[in-house]
């Protein structure tokens, strides 16, 4: 079944009048066999916003200064972590699906079936993400800066593959736009949501959450974008404008969720967490240094990076370049007396007299001469 459509009709003089709902099919199926390996869709997502994030953060980067290269480099300790730390709060919030009653612990291991929380990808794809930097040398806010717009543009295309799934859905719904959920089997014929084949009956007409967060993330990939290029901010503070911006949209969409989560006072964890974050990335980004790292800044070893949360110090370091850089000048000037002094070099050989004459180189032999006679 491509599309489901219901109508309310009254025939009225032979003629047909009523309103047209056409709800939004879930795919058939999520998985596919090619001979003994399974091909998920829902794997596939994950991978190609991987890809996606990685070659426009290169460009990004490359396009402040940055040297080529870097993301990949710093991708190869984030994404690892990213993933082992979206399944381990995935578990963690939703524990009783794999060691509640009836649960299976090994389908923890299981990352394929879906189940990864933004929260925990973050927080340890941001520490192996900071290892990556203090291997390359590379100041890490000004990186969080330039993937900010791809990650979470990742985290849309990562969506999809919920929607092959038929996972992440809300309440039910009578909307133009709400989506069918379908029962799917096996080939055994034992019921199979996840791997199973669409049997054509819908079991539930439901809000498609997942297509509001997808929605609202690209939503605020443009604001991202259009601010960057705008205010060109830096230190940091893109990134905790992303993680703000992701987790006002998410806070909206948790109400709408109704699958198995688990809850404090009755409100979903989630929720809990999206407020929290909410508010650091706010304070990050209302404290953190203001203005953009120069490109000299993002060279490798161009000055020792503080730790996260060293304010002072990281803004310190931030200005140090511009100090430094009008310091040298100075010094220049002042090497260039000494090494004339040492040398015997006149100013008019320097760079002629103040006055712009040339009676300096005069003067100076008149008082050798002198100096001779006497």
């Amino acid at each position: 079944m491509t599309l489901r459509v219901l109508a309310d009709s009254v025939l009225a003089d032979g003629g047909v009048s009523g309103a047209v709902l056409a709800y939004l099919p879930s795919p058939a199926r999520g998985v596919w066999q090619l001979g003994p390996f399974p091909l998920r869709a829902y794997a596939l997502c994950i991978i190609l916003g991987i890809i996606v994030a990685i070659w426009w953060g290169e460009r990004r980067w490359r396009a402040r200064g940055g040297q080529p290269g870097a993301i990949l480099d710093v991708a190869m300790f984030a994404v690892p972590f990213g993933l082992v730390g979206g399944r381990l709060y995935h578990v963690a919030t939703d524990w009783q699906k794999y060691f509640g009653a009836g649960g299976h612990p090994v389908d923890a291991l299981k990352i394929y079936q879906g189940g990864l929380g933004i929260w925990g990808a973050v927080l340890l794809g941001g520490i192996g993400a900071w290892i990556g930097c203090r291997v390359y040398k590379i100041p890490l806010p000004a990186l969080g800066d330039a993937v900010a717009p791809p990650i979470l543009l990742a985290q849309a295309i990562g969506r999809l593959g919920n929607y092959f799934n038929q996972e992440l859905y809300g309440r039910e719904t009578d909307l133009p736009w709400g989506l069918e959920i379908y029962r799917r089997v096996g080939d055994d014929g034992q019921l199979d949501m996840m791997n199973g084949g669409s049997t054509g009956v819908v079991e539930k007409i439901v809000h498609p959450t997942f297509l509001y967060e997808l929605l609202w993330n690209l939503l605020v990939v443009v604001l991202l974008v259009y601010v960057d290029r705008r205010f060109r901010i830096g230190h940091g503070r893109l990134f905790a404008l992303y993680v703000a911006g992701y987790c006002f949209g998410r806070f909206f969409v948790e109400l709408m969720r109704a699958d198995e989560a688990t809850r404090i006072a009755g409100i979903r964890i989630n929720s809990f967490t999206s407020a929290l974050v909410f508010l650091a990335a706010i304070a990050y980004f209302v404290f953190a240094t203001k203005g953009r790292e120069t490109p000299e800044q993002l060279q490798p070893g161009a000055s020792p990076r503080p730790w996260p949360w060293q304010l002072r110090a990281l803004r310190a370091a931030a200005a140090a370049p511009t100090e430094k850089s009008s310091g040298t000048g100075e010094f220049e000037k002042a090497g260039s007396a000494a090494d004339a002094a040492e040398t015997g070099t006149s100013a008019a050989e320097l760079g002629g007299h103040p006055d712009g004459s040339e009676n300096g180189s005069a003067k100076t032999n008149s008082g050798t001469a002198a100096s001779d006679k006497g």
